[in-house]
């Protein structure tokens, strides 16, 4: 008889109800259960049972009630999905009480962060996930799986540039993610799936970071911006009409005054917006904005790989181009992450392999249905029934490897301010996770790391 799992979720957010709560109330009712939500804004509860009426009478709890919680409702696992810098204090609250967390990306903010939920993590009975479901689309786990048969030889280079449209690059500006404070900047935000998807795809571990960065697009300086001013909304800005970023994805007759809703927060019947104190419409020129847009970095790993990375977050088309090179050959594909927002045809992404003496081939992956690239519904199983036993290789992440995306997000923004190489085991607090052979290969440029 399958023993149901109880699951608590600290930070009712929209990828908790939707990437969540959901699954767990219908695919997975029979062997999970929700038995708590925990929430700074009682607003969010009340989302969730307008959501799921049929489950209203789960208890709910204070962002200051997480022991009680523990004690009230048993559960066996804590999800913890709200803002990013509450991560931290949840993370390591579960792993107090010995138990599992699966944590949303970034794992937390900060190297220092990471260092403690490691530590915490060794001093505990519970384990740590962090839910990279990149990693889980098709084609990156068929990359994975050439590098595994060899065919690209030892690692030396790669070439990962990651392209957002206006339409997706701009939200990040509208909401909570444009405090450094708040989200570590959009290098550990967003580039934390990036890092790690490089990180697993070649078995390596990053070592030392370079990078420049800057705003480009958005802020008061922008040169987009219709007028200086702070405070605005756009469900409500009078200046709409000469945004070119809303303009481009919001036709004249669902304007201001009527609301943006980017995010589909809107709830039919209800508020405009169904939270107590929060807004995600704020302005994309709004002076408070203290963090990057535009990113190149070039990161050292332990296995001698070097990478080259930019991301870019107002670009005409959304997606990224890959090359992977090694001893024996190279790796190239491009992706168009959303061909309805493209203003022109997009091709299914494909992977060309080329030996280095030999001829081109051209690998067509089987694509499946589901949220980014068909990763979210493959994910989903192995968190709520256990890893595939028949994967040939390990896939889901855990808490080094959420530190390791981290860390390399955060010596990225930190070289752009302190225009220096930043060592990852500085920004981890002076502890390395590098085993002595991998930390030498990583100084010389040698050998190639694990192949996990």
């Amino acid at each position: 008889m399958t023993t149901r799992r109880k699951y608590a979720i600290c930070g009712v957010s929209g990828r908790a109800l939707g990437m969540f709560a959901k699954p767990i109330l219908t695919t997975f009712a029979g062997s999970c259960e929700v038995v708590g939500l925990l929430d700074r804004d009682p607003a969010r509860f009340e989302l969730y049972r307008t959501r799921y009426p049929d489950h209203a009478d789960v208890p709910v709890y204070g962002e200051s009630e997480f022991d009680r919680m523990v004690d009230e409702t048993r559960p066996d696992v804590i999800i913890v999905a709200g803002r990013d810098d509450t991560h931290a204090r949840y993370v390591l609250a579960a792993l107090r009480r010995d138990l599992d967390v699966i944590t949303e990306k970034p794992m937390v903010t900060t190297g220092e962060d990471c260092r403690r939920v490691l530590e915490a993590e060794r001093a505990s009975k519970g384990n740590v996930t962090v839910t990279f479901n990149y990693r889980y689309a098709p084609v990156h786990t068929k990359i994975k799986e050439i590098i595994m048969e060899g065919k690209l030889g030892r690692i030396t280079s790669i070439d990962l540039n990651w392209y957002l449209d206006t339409y997706h690059g701009s939200s990040y500006f509208k909401r909570w993610n444009r405090v450094r404070e708040l989200s570590g900047g959009l290098s550990v935000h967003k580039s934390t799936h990036h890092f790690d998807l490089v990180n697993w795809w070649i078995g390596q571990k990053p070592v030392e970071v370079f990078a420049y960065g800057a705003l480009n697009y958005y802020g008061a300086e922008a040169e987009a911006n219709p007028n200086k001013e702070d405070g605005r909304f756009c469900s409500t800005c009078e200046l709409t009409n000469k945004c070119s970023y809303y303009s481009r994805w919001n036709a004249r007759s669902k304007r201001a005054p009527v609301p943006d809703d980017h995010l589909g927060s809107l709830d039919a019947g209800k508020k405009a917006f169904p939270y107590s104190d929060y807004r995600p419409d704020q302005c994309i020129f709004d002076s408070s904005i203290d963090i990057e847009d535009t990113y190149t970095a070039a990161v050292k790993y332990s296995g001698g790989a070097l990478l080259s990375y930019s991301v870019n977050f107002s670009l005409p088309y959304e997606g990224y181009r890959l090359a992977i090179n090694g001893t024996k050959g190279r790796l190239e594909t491009v992706e168009y992450h959303m061909p309805a927002r493209t203003p022109f045809p997009t091709p299914v992404q494909t992977i060309d392999y080329f030996p280095l003496f030999g001829s081109k081939e051209t690998i067509h992956v089987v694509h499946k249905e589901g949220g980014h690239g068909g990763g979210d519904p493959l994910l989903l199983e192995d968190l709520f029934m256990g890893e595939d036993p028949v994967r040939p290789y390990r896939i889901l992440s855990g808490a080094e490897d959420g530190a390791y995306s981290v860390a390399t997000g955060e010596a990225v923004w930190r070289s752009v301010k302190e225009h220096r190489p930043i060592p990852i085991a500085e920004v981890l607090g002076g502890v390395s996770l590098l085993g002595a052979a991998e930390a030498a290969a990583g100084t010389a440029g040698g050998e190639k790391g694990d192949a996990r």
